[in-house]
């Protein structure tokens, strides 16, 4: 009988820790949903996403307004197209700045968005015109080597 209970309660402790894992992993893949009702999407065009991914946060001061909807690539100008949903709760003007930002060191991409001083808002399908593209820190490492040894010669 006590062989039996033991078993009951090591089966409901893995279980739990089955179902602790699945919200980990949900919560770190960005898959839980979050506060956005109702959005409105408008586009960024980037040289160099880095790895921005859909469904990456979208940031205002730090706090999340938005999600990546998609990432094309257009073929006639060599740039990634990305569309941004933004809840309809927070409105930016037009001459807002998107840049993409790294969370920590080797952390997860999302894209900053910093307002700038126009009385005209964005909306539906509007284009953010300033951008700045990722920082992919192989560039820079690839870039440091390169000057330190043409200083050598």
């Amino acid at each position: 009988m006590e062989r039996a209970k033991i078993d009951i309660w090591v089966g409901i402790l893995v279980a739990l820790g089955i179902a602790a894992f699945f919200a980990l992993a949900t919560k770190v893949g960005n898959l839980t949903s979050n506060d956005i009702r109702e959005t409105y999407t408008v586009l960024a065009h980037f040289e160099n996403i880095g790895g921005l991914k859909p469904r990456a946060p979208i940031k205002g001061a730090g706090v999340v307004v938005g999600r990546v909807k998609s990432i094309v690539f257009n073929t006639e100008a060599y740039h990634a197209i990305v569309e941004l949903d933004i809840d309809k709760r927070y409105v930016f003007p037009k001459d807002t700045f998107a840049n993409i930002y790294t969370s920590g060191l080797l952390g997860e991409q999302y894209i900053g968005l910093e307002a700038g001083g126009d009385e005209n808002n964005l909306v539906e399908g509007d284009l953010i015109t300033y951008t700045q593209d990722a920082v992919v820190l192989e560039k820079l490492i690839s870039q440091f080597l390169y000057s330190k040894a043409s200083e050598e010669d």
